[in-house]
């Protein structure tokens, strides 16, 4: 099993902008909101992207999104889990985007027979036929915030490009590389206790676990679990197995997940994945979650959770967005409290380039490589403007303007 690898560690808060390299101009956008039709409320992580083109984005917090193209915008399509897919043309002002739930044409009883562990055997001998057998380079907008009880005391952002083979079951050159990038420190003695994320963008490559099959679907692991159906689904306009899964009764030496598959009922492709890791034992909890970390510190950890989504495009299914939730407490053994931090990684796959180019080594992100330390001088002020980002929250960007204040 892989460790997710976080560090706990000292640190010395510094505020650095960095970054390099250009990229084609887009100079055409859209803005907008997208809220549920029936309650009114913001939907966050949306897919929005502009059909044609391989330009995407998802939602923030609190709904909205800026997506940009080098062409006139001509129509964007939005779509999310239990929802109907909306394509929608620019009004030129700001969009109010409302989705429909999908309801379900079927009765239960006509899609949600078969036996679950055979469907996930079965979409695992597909894997070749449904996702792309070519090199694949990605441009996506990654972002990882830490948060200090309901503070933020850590953002960064980058655009990182994904260099991915083809699924067949080789990942050894799949890397990925930073080209521009952010990153914002507190600057308070009491945040000094902080966290470091390694790994960075190559999270979204370590996990796609229908490529890596070792940390979810080889044939030991999937043994260790007991799988049900649920009620199917939509995720656009198409309809989804739902099985979750759980550990079996089998003792392991580490902790396993608990979890949700959405499998395309027609394909049998992976669409979604929903996996939770099991913390009913603690220490088995810790040991996937730290890498290493003072020794008078005690680490109590109260979650971590994994979304991974990919989305079918000229008939593969190809990744699409990943993100990543942690939550745990910390406290030194002489004090009385204990302090409850929040970290989030996030990764859009935005564009597709052309061609496939393999990422050098010496230029890949190293999964124990550390974002806010691969650091170099960025003093561009229009350096957002060239590229499809998740808008911040309004919390983030407050966050992000007394962070550079506190420099």
């Amino acid at each position: 099993m892989r460790k997710f690898l976080i560090l706990i560690a000292f640190v010395c808060c510094s505020l650095v902008l960095y970054g390099q390299v250009d990229t084609v101009r887009l100079g055409y956008s859209v803005q907008g909101n997208v809220v549920d039709a029936v309650t009114g409320r913001p939907m966050e992580s949306v897919h929005v992207s502009v059909p044609g083109r391989h330009y995407a984005t998802v939602t923030n917090a609190d709904g909205d999104f800026t997506i940009k193209s080098d062409q006139p915008v001509p129509e964007v399509v939005f779509s999310y889990l239990g929802y109907r897919t909306l394509r929608q043309k620019p009004s030129g002002g700001t969009l109010l985007v409302r989705l429909t739930p999908e309801s379900m044409p079927l009765s239960e009883a006509s899609i949600v027979t078969g036996d679950p562990r055979e469907i996930i055997q079965e979409a695992l001998e597909r894997v070749r036929d449904n996702y792309s057998q070519n090199p694949e380079l990605l441009e996506c907008f990654y972002r990882e915030t830490v948060r200090k009880r309901n503070r933020y005391i850590y953002v960064s952002e980058a655009v990182s490009r994904i260099y991915k083979t083809g699924y067949d079951g080789t990942v050894y050159r799949d890397r990925a590389a930073l080209e521009k990038s952010r990153v914002l420190l507190s600057q308070r003695r009491t945040d000094t206790l902080s966290v470091k994320m390694q790994g960075g963008p190559t999270q979204a490559v370590t996990f796609d676990v229908v490529k890596n099959p070792e940390i979810l679907f080889n044939d030991e692991e999937l043994s260790l679990y007991e799988f049900e159906m649920g009620m199917p689904t939509y995720i656009g306009d198409r309809l989804q197995f739902v099985i979750h899964f759980r550990p079996g009764s089998r003792e392991v030496e580490w902790a396993l997940y608990h979890g949700t598959l959405y499998i395309d009922r027609e394909l049998l492709s992976f669409t979604r994945i929903e996996m939770s890791l099991d913390m009913s034992d603690s220490a088995k909890a810790t040991r996937m979650m730290v890498v290493r970390k003072p020794l008078s510190l005690r680490l109590s950890p109260r979650e971590l959770s994994i979304v991974i989504s990919y989305r079918l495009r000229e008939g593969k299914s190809r990744l699409e967005y990943f993100r990543s939730t942690m939550r745990f407490n910390c406290d030194w053994k002489k004090r009385l409290f204990a302090t409850a931090y929040a970290v989030v990684n996030e990764l859009v796959v935005t564009d597709v380039r052309e061609p496939a180019v393999p990422i050098p080594r010496a230029e890949a992100f190293r999964s124990v490589d550390i974002l806010s330390e691969k650091a170099a001088e960025f003093q561009d002020p229009d350096f957002w403007k060239d590229y499809n980002i998740i808008e911040p929250t309004e919390s983030l960007e407050h966050a992000i303007g007394r962070l550079r204040r506190g420099r």
